[in-house]
């Protein structure tokens, strides 16, 4: 079964020929190499491209390597990479003429010099280069900077709600249930059993993402660092630092790791994009709160399978798919706070700061956002909507909630839609 990513397929249309590389980013198994070598290969061939000036090579596939030459046991045997010289001896044999070339590579992060190579590509005005990788060096976020300056990055997160809901037999309320259990990785998604769902994703930690941050930043006490991460998939949407973090550890495992130690781990699972960290930001003084802040994981199936499918909260869960879809419809999110003053039962003033989930913002657009699973009555809606009231701006104000309630404004001009309507219409809040 095929899972379409017309989303992401559209990003790399519209980037055909912009001269940079597109560098397609994301957790591993999120589906990059089927976007570039499925989706977007059959799409240069519909369009009309001549299939042999599409270039697939997988630095991976022991098929490929042995095409240009490359010893795949001396390769394996050694931990080594593959000779940058072989493929370009087999590029310079492919690009017969100087028509338009497109290349797409997979895995490139697997050949030596990979950088100087590519950056050698640009110069050549008819090739027009795709690359993905797979290992926690090729996903940092600075590896744009490799291409000095002239690499395009298209971000790709998990399937989304309205992908997940195009592949799954049952109705949208079973689906979220699904989706906030086992999360969106195609592998997973495809998969039938609950069992079976539950083992690749245990196999895709203990096999690809702890391994990979190990080994490229030489980690060795990986029983802190795997610590670290039960503890964060306990607590999604919750305010911590690294300070509360090395509490927890000397309290709960009478550890003595530090916090810059902690600080480095939360900037590597930042970086295999495993997680996402969300600043504070103070709406009335304008300014970043830099701690503490809270950090949600871009898929809640690999959050749930650290705490053995413990603790599935619905109200933290749906916060962080809620999380998770404003960022892929490219907003950047922020928790915002709203210092208030205001006089205690013993009459005495009292500073306090209130909360808003999100304030997001994407060009001059700003919308702010509560999330609430559940507002059963009048009390409930006051609460969550209160901090709304402290904020001066004019900017729009949304409450999206569980409860399956129609889209509608109240009369203090609050848009309130159900989870459903926002997950499935890119447009919503937008209307």
């Amino acid at each position: 079964m095929e899972i379409k990513r017309d989303f992401y397929l559209s990003k790399l249309i519209n980037r055909i020929g912009n001269g940079q590389v597109k560098v397609i980013t994301g957790v591993r198994r999120c589906g990059k190499s089927y976007l570039l070598n499925n989706l977007f290969y059959d799409h240069l061939l519909e369009t009309g491209v001549p299939e042999d000036h599409i270039i697939r090579f997988a630095f991976d596939s022991a098929d490929d390597l042995e095409m240009i030459g490359e010893d795949i046991v001396k390769l394996q045997k050694g931990n080594i990479k593959a000779d940058p010289r072989k493929f370009m001896d087999y590029m310079k044999a492919k690009c017969a003429d100087k028509d338009k070339y497109y290349l797409l590579l997979d895995e490139v992060q697997l050949m030596d010099s990979f950088e100087s190579v590519l950056n050698g590509y640009l110069r050549r005005r008819n090739l027009d280069i795709y690359v993905t990788g797979s290992n926690a060096k090729f996903l940092s976020k600075d590896i744009i900077t490799e291409f000095s300056g002239r690499g395009d990055e298209v971000h790709m997160y998990p399937l989304s709600f309205a992908e997940f809901m195009s592949v799954f037999s049952g109705d949208k309320y079973e689906g979220l249930v699904q989706y906030m259990t086992y999360g969106g990785i195609p592998l997973v998604v495809l998969s039938k059993e609950d069992g079976d769902k539950s083992d690749i994703l245990s196999n895709l930690y203990s096999e690809i993402y702890i391994s990979d941050i190990v080994k490229r930043y030489r980690i060795r006490n990986v029983g802190e660092f795997e610590d670290l991460l039960n503890i964060l998939s306990s607590s999604i949407g919750s305010l911590t630092n690294p300070e509360k973090l090395q509490r927890t550890f000397k309290t709960v495992k009478h550890s003595k790791i530090t916090g810059p130690t902690i600080q480095k781990y939360l900037g590597y699972l930042e970086d295999a994009f495993l997680l996402e960290a969300a600043m504070r930001y103070d709406i009335k003084g304008k300014l970043y709160i830099e701690t503490p802040q809270k950090y949600y994981f871009s898929d809640l199936g690999l959050r749930n399978v650290r705490i053995n499918f413990r603790q599935l909260e619905p109200t933290h869960s749906m916060e962080n798919v809620i999380y998770n879809e404003l960022r892929m419809r490219g907003y950047n999110v922020d928790v915002g706070v709203v210092p208030i003053v205001e006089v205690n039962k013993e009459g005495k003033q009292q500073r306090r700061q209130l909360e808003i989930d999100f304030v997001c913002n994407k060009g001059a657009s700003r919308y702010y956002i509560q999330s609430a699973y559940s507002l059963p009555d009048e009390e409930k809606r006051m609460q969550e909507t209160r901090p709304f009231g402290k904020i001066k701006d004019a900017f729009k104000r949304i409450v999206i909630t569980g409860d399956m309630i129609p889209v509608h404004y109240d009369e203090n001009g609050i848009l309130l839609i159900n989870i459903y309507d926002f997950l499935l219409d890119p447009t919503a809040i937008e209307k």
